[in-house]
């Protein structure tokens, strides 16, 4: 099966007029894995297909193409392919995407995440694949991640503990993804989150989906200090909650097992809560479809994963998309 690149991220197999994650001009099809912004097709009035929640998302975002919303397991079919979305665990709606014609089947991952996030639909996965095409954000061995459990508490004990000591907890996070799945871990505390308004905008796709995000409420300056902050880095550093003596902020992101982080961003508390999967859980993921050719994206350490895949006998190689450090 021949794979073009096409647009920032995605992806075309012009055998089967098939783009992922990207506009292309010959495409009868687009299917959109999620709904992050370097994943979605710059063409913002373009034909996708993804899942319910990905479109709702995507509208929020500024897509004003036609979206076709897609169930779990539903079949599309063309004269030259079959197929399918599976929940990809990475952020609400997030789906791989599965295409299978006459000759091979080939999976396209997107961002996945396995164990899935707590705020998603879930993972679910076809048993065997010949060709998967998989990101690999964080694939060198150093990235193990704790359990979802175990971060959950690491999450809520730096919330309770910080307000317990009349200091008010900011959570560093993504807008779309990671700041919900913070939102749902911290619920139990019945306190009051607010939530910056790029993100703040997504919350009732989630609520519609049945995500519990506990009590919240869009940023206000005057009003912040003393209940749970969260807003992206970039936000932080450009005057969120500055008015607000005494606080505690603590960076969330696979990025942060790198300790460095901690004097880059000068935060006090690194929780290493990704929403991609780790290095081991990608060589697992592998195995278990056991593919005749794996396709490496989204890396700076190609070689690695391919040195690991080798010795499990699976042909790796490599597709150059840029990675994104938004986690």
């Amino acid at each position: 099966m021949k794979i073009q690149k096409a647009g920032y991220q995605g992806l075309y197999f012009p055998d089967l007029k098939v783009a992922v994650d990207a506009h292309h001009p010959d495409a009868d099809y687009v299917f959109v894995s999620h709904a992050h912004a370097d994943h979605m097709p710059r063409n913002r009035s373009s034909k996708a297909y993804a899942s319910k929640a990905t479109i709702d998302l995507m509208r929020h975002r500024g897509f004003k193409g036609e979206g076709h919303a897609l169930d779990f397991g539903e079949t599309v079919e063309s004269d030259r392919f079959k197929a399918k979305i599976y929940p990809a665990g990475h952020i609400l709606g997030s789906a791989m995407i599965y295409l299978e014609s006459d000759k091979e089947s080939l999976l396209y991952t997107g961002d996945f995440r396995t164990p899935p996030s707590p705020a998603t639909e879930g993972f679910e996965a076809p048993d065997q694949v010949d060709i998967l095409i998989t990101e690999a954000t964080f694939s060198l061995p150093i990235y193990r991640w704790k359990t979802n459990d175990e971060l959950a508490e690491e999450v809520r004990s730096f919330a309770s503990n910080t307000l317990a000591e009349h200091y008010t907890p900011v959570f560093l996070a993504y807008n779309l993804g990671k700041a919900q799945e913070i939102m749902h871990l911290v619920a139990p505390l019945d306190q009051t989150v607010m939530i910056h308004g790029a993100g703040y905008k997504m919350c009732p796709v989630y609520d519609e989906n049945g995500i519990n995000l506990g009590k919240y409420e869009a940023y206000d300056r005057e009003t912040c200090e003393g209940n749970i902050l969260i807003c992206p880095s970039s936000a932080f550093s450009n005057g969120f909650a500055s008015n607000v003596s005494k606080k505690r902020i603590a960076y969330c992101s696979g990025w942060a097992s790198n300790e460095s982080r901690r004097t880059q961003l000068t935060v006090d508390k690194l929780i290493a809560l990704s929403d991609h999967l780790d290095f081991f859980e990608l060589i697992d993921f592998c195995k278990q479809l056991s593919p005749k050719k794996v396709y490496i994206t989204h890396t700076p350490n190609p070689a690695v994963v391919k040195h690991y895949l080798s010795k499990e006998k699976i042909d790796a190689g490599h597709i150059d998309i840029e990675m994104n450090e938004e986690d």
